[in-house]
């Protein structure tokens, strides 16, 4: 099944599950995210940046851990398909390909190429969706510290 139409069809069922698991990351950060929002901090500055920063930097990190949820995914995918010949090749691959960064020094099979673009373009969907996300608790965040 490693056609064009084959890696296709494959990639397009790893790039679903990358993008659920993020989303119900951004939905457990919603949920905790309007839980902190209700309490007051008994630590926070009195401009109050300091709860600011504080989640934003926990909601990224949270973003992160979920990102890299997606590269193992990936790499246990290419495993499966024995592109690699080990985990750390297929971890390395899938991380310097899933952010675009692609150096070029480990590559797929032939027959396995097509999915290269594949997982570059499932890391730029998923970086987009955090960037909005992030953007978004940013905006919420200054708009409730200036209300």
């Amino acid at each position: 099944m490693n056609s064009i139409f084959g890696q296709i069809f494959l990639g397009s069922m790893v790039i679903p599950i990358t993008i659920l698991v993020q989303i119900w990351f951004i939905k457990i950060a919603i949920k905790r995210l309007k839980v902190i929002s209700t309490k007051k901090s008994a630590s926070a500055s009195s401009d109050g940046t300091l709860p600011v920063v504080f989640v934003l930097s926990l909601a990224t990190l949270w973003l992160l851990a979920a990102l890299s949820i997606a590269i193992w995914i990936w790499a246990g995918f290419f495993q499966l398909l024995g592109c690699f010949e080990n985990l750390e090749e297929s971890l390395y691959f899938s991380m310097v390909s899933f952010t675009t960064l692609g150096f070029g020094d480990l590559t797929l099979p032939q027959e396995w190429r097509i999915l290269s673009g594949m997982i570059a373009a499932n890391g730029l969907v998923l970086f987009g969706l955090n960037t909005a996300f992030l953007i978004e608790v940013l905006h919420r965040s200054l708009v409730k510290e200036h209300s």
